[in-house]
């Protein structure tokens, strides 16, 4: 887990009996991503966190990395930014953010409407977004990105917070 002011029970609640969870030392979103590729992860969760995350250049480094090395990625919140900023994607603040619960989003390859928990102030510009990559889910309401997934890549991540639990807490 590469927490960015991680909810505690996001990975957790997200991953519970599907495989072992290990949160990498005390500040691994500023460790160098090579640090944690050595452990041999089957894969990284990029955490939820607060802020503008294009201004988290050394955190956007280590997502290109890690997204290029092959390894399974799935971010969530502040971490589907640092996945689309690690692709060349741009993001923007919003008017007044997605706060709460019961946002209405839509599963583009299913139809289906989840009804999702959120808390951000930022969205990936899907326009930016590039070729091998495409948009998951839209938020109901304003029609922003709320997910995307790589093709060629084991990498994929959503806006909303499926464990419920908008944070950071």
């Amino acid at each position: 887990v590469l927490p960015a002011a991680a909810a505690a029970e996001a990975p957790a609640t997200t991953v519970r009996q599907v495989l072992a969870v290990d949160r990498v030392g005390e500040s691994p979103d500023l460790s160098p991503a090579a640090d944690l590729l050595a452990t041999e992860p089957d894969g990284v969760f990029f955490s939820n966190g607060p802020g503008d995350p294009a201004a988290l250049d050394y955190a956007v480094e280590n997502a290109r990395v890690l997204v290029a090395s092959n390894r399974p990625v799935f971010g969530i919140c502040l971490g589907h930014q640092l996945a689309a900023l690690a692709l060349g994607a741009k993001t923007f603040k919003l008017k007044f953010g997605h706060r709460g619960a019961n946002h209405p989003v839509m599963d583009l390859a299913t139809g289906k409407v989840e009804i999702t928990s959120q808390n951000h102030g930022y969205a990936v510009d899907p326009d930016t977004l590039p070729e091998g990559s495409e948009v998951t889910h839209v938020n109901l309401n304003d029609g922003v990105c709320e997910g995307i997934v790589l093709r060629d890549v084991p990498a994929f991540s959503v806006q909303h917070h499926p464990e419920a639990g908008p944070g950071p807490h």
